[in-house]
């Protein structure tokens, strides 16, 4: 029996722009853009093309905490401290129309598989649907007791799935409006919630370190992860259904392997926390975003992957080797970003030198001139 496996995920390009700490990141189906959510108000559009400037949108009047591309890409909604959500024409003009949402701070923004939805999820305890065209209000869903961080779809668009700081994760159906569930198992606040491209289970990111998948049919706790040091941010099904990306304040990324259950790879691209983390939507790159402590600049950096086929059945001694193998490359993978950091350390004050140097040429040149006129 055959299964697919993931390459070793390497950093494809590194993205600089935003002023403050990326909150959200996601591709367009596409994959030939890339949007970020910021703490500095500002919405950025990568675009995968080396030669093409990225646009910034300003409208949001604090903070962007979440972004979505629509399912055809040709809108994106943003949610913000402002308590509104725009909708945005991702082209160089950045038109967007903008609608107050919440009584407070909207964490998350996600668009039905169809594009006809949007549902939401705010600070103020419920969680909105909204109908994209005209952005007219649906319905709320009002029975979290603390701020709702999440908010997702399912595939099928019949459930809906918010996670909150009430340290519940609740499964709604669409069409009655009514919580059919409560999964109460964490031990702290559930950051980030999203549902399995198969529709079948959910996954869970919490501030008690831990990743947890329940099936929702069953109602039943399938998988608890402990692979982080510290709080959960993000994390993101790849298409296939068969890995999972995590986004921790302990800096690292990691991908876990859904069918053996165990931790694939371990990432640690960013120097501060790791606040976000999206595959795209075929599931050879995935973004991620963070605040990093030592410059001013903020990270949203992306990685490639490619996913092979291999024979599953190898034996247990080989298993062991590579692991033994891919432990010792993760090490000097981390030696190595270490010399990489300090090496653009290195190059930005090589930079201000020089800028100072051909200062102080130019003031002496002026001198120069003053003196002998």
């Amino acid at each position: 029996m055959a299964a697919g496996y993931l390459e070793d995920p390497s950093l494809e390009r590194h993205f600089r722009g935003h002023r403050d700490a990326v909150t959200s990141v996601d591709f367009s189906l596409n994959k030939k853009q890339l949007a970020s959510g910021s703490m500095d108000s500002c919405l950025m559009i990568w675009s995968m093309k080396p030669q093409m400037r990225a646009y910034r949108f300003v409208g949001h009047k604090d903070a962007v905490m979440c972004v979505q591309f629509s399912p055809s890409g040709h809108l994106v909604a943003s949610g913000s401290r402002d308590k509104t959500v725009r909708l945005w024409i991702p082209s160089v003009k950045g038109e967007s129309t903008v609608f107050k949402a919440h009584t407070a701070t909207v964490r998350s923004v996600h668009f039905s598989s169809d594009g006809q939805s949007l549902v939401t999820a705010s600070d103020d305890k419920t969680v909105k649907v909204w109908m994209v065209h005209r952005q007219k209000f649906l319905f709320s869903l009002s029975q979290h007791i603390n701020w709702v961080r999440c908010a997702r779809f399912s595939p099928d668009g019949r459930l809906i799935v918010s996670a909150s700081d009430d340290k519940t994760v609740k499964l709604w159906d669409k069409t009655s409006r009514e919580c059919i569930h409560s999964f109460c198992e964490h031990g702290g606040f559930v950051n980030h919630v999203d549902f399995h491209p198969s529709g079948t289970c959910i996954a869970a990111a919490g501030t008690d370190n831990t990743v947890k998948v329940w099936d929702v049919r069953m109602n039943r706790l399938l998988q608890h992860y402990q692979v982080h040091s510290a709080v959960v941010n993000s994390l993101s099904f790849h298409p296939s259904g068969n890995y999972l990306v995590t986004a921790s304040n302990d800096s690292t990324l990691k991908i876990l392997d859904l069918l053996e259950g165990r931790l694939l790879y371990t990432l640690h691209g960013h120097q501060g926390p790791a606040t976000c983390v999206a595959f795209s939507r075929t599931g050879d790159l995935f973004a991620s975003g963070g605040s990093d402590e030592q410059q001013s600049e903020m990270d949203c950096g992306v990685n490639l992957k490619k996913t092979k086929t291999q024979d599953s059945g190898r034996n247990h001694v080989q298993q062991e080797e590579e692991t033994s193998l891919v432990n010792t490359l993760e090490h000097i993978m981390g030696q190595l970003d270490v010399l990489t950091q300090t090496v653009s350390i290195l190059e930005q004050r090589l930079t201000l030198t020089e800028d100072k140097l051909k200062e102080c040429l130019e003031n002496q040149q002026k001198i120069i001139q003053n003196k002998m006129s």
